[in-house]
């Protein structure tokens, strides 16, 4: 097989984050409960990329036997709340617009800065420290509390956003833990589990019950589940072990700054100055831990 060069790898992962960023299009346009759209996400991603893994690199099944059994448990663990976190996310675009649930989400760095001198027994820096400052400042101002004109359901949609931040930060956490752990296998363990642990949720709630979708509709599902999930993870995972982890923090706030595109130039959804001061004290806090938090 043909070697890729560098630049090659940087579009790749320049590619998932777009790809990542335009997913509150297909939210706003997929009448499905927030559970039943995780479920059908992670079932068509962990499906595809089955398939992908399949080809490309042999039978799941072998790979996994030389997997520890703890590790397979903490993967399926990260898949479970990986699933809680989609049905956060999702419902965060109900309650507030593209833009600003994605900042919420986003939140996730600072959260692991924050717990990291009681997990990892890191030193909390005055520069970490001065950026989760200044991460809470934004947060403070995409929240609404001085005053700006936003939907009742602001709020709501702040807390669910920030709400998905916390369940991604654990999955971080988690996975700091897990060595020698192939990419790939990693997602279709985890995509695999969320979709497992969100069926008995479904069945219980009559998630499946009065489901109508129109042509449009289900290509958009299909776009969430194959592309947004499947086609992207695997563009993630088949560049970022090629390319330095300064350039992978950076490129990756690509993806709030996409959404935050899409959500006013094409969702035309409201986003006041004070919205945008939030937004880039919140991702320049992240970006800066990211490049010098440890220097």
């Amino acid at each position: 097989m043909e070697k890729k060069n560098t630049g090659t790898y940087y579009l790749m992962f320049i590619s998932s984050m777009v790809i990542y960023g335009t997913i509150g299009i297909f939210r706003r346009y997929i009448p499905l409960s927030s559970g039943l759209l995780s479920f059908t996400r992670g079932l068509l991603g962990a499906a595809s990329l089955f398939i992908f893994t399949y080809r490309t690199k042999g039978g799941l099944k072998k790979r996994l036997r030389g997997i520890p059994a703890s590790k397979i448990a903490v993967l399926a663990l990260c898949g479970v709340i990986l699933g809680v976190n989609w049905i956060f996310l999702f419902e965060a675009f109900n309650y507030t617009t593209v833009a600003i649930a994605t900042l919420c989400a986003y939140f996730q760095p600072i959260i692991v800065i924050l717990l990291s001198p009681l997990i990892f027994r890191e030193r909390l820096t005055p520069l970490r420290l001065g950026c989760a400052g200044a991460a809470i400042a934004g947060m403070v101002l995409l929240s609404g509390a001085f005053g700006q004109e936003l939907p009742p359901t602001h709020s709501k949609g702040v807390a669910l956003g920030l709400a998905a931040a916390l369940c991604y930060a654990t999955i971080v956490i988690l996975n700091k833990k897990l060595t020698g752990v192939d990419g790939y296998d990693r997602t279709v363990i985890q995509l695999g589990s969320a979709t497992l642990a969100l069926l008995p949720y479904l069945l219980l709630t009559k998630g499946f019950s009065g489901v109508q979708l129109d042509g449009r509709a289900v290509l958009m599902l299909l776009i969430v589940g194959l592309v947004h999930t499947g086609f992207a993870y695997g563009l993630y995972f088949g560049s970022v072990e090629h390319l330095r982890a300064q350039s992978v923090a950076i490129l990756s706030y690509l993806d709030p700054a996409v959404a935050l595109l899409v959500s006013v130039t094409i969702l035309k959804e409201p986003m006041s100055l004070l919205s945008l001061a939030g937004a880039v004290l919140i991702i320049g806090a992240a970006l800066c831990s990211e490049l010098f938090g440890n220097k």
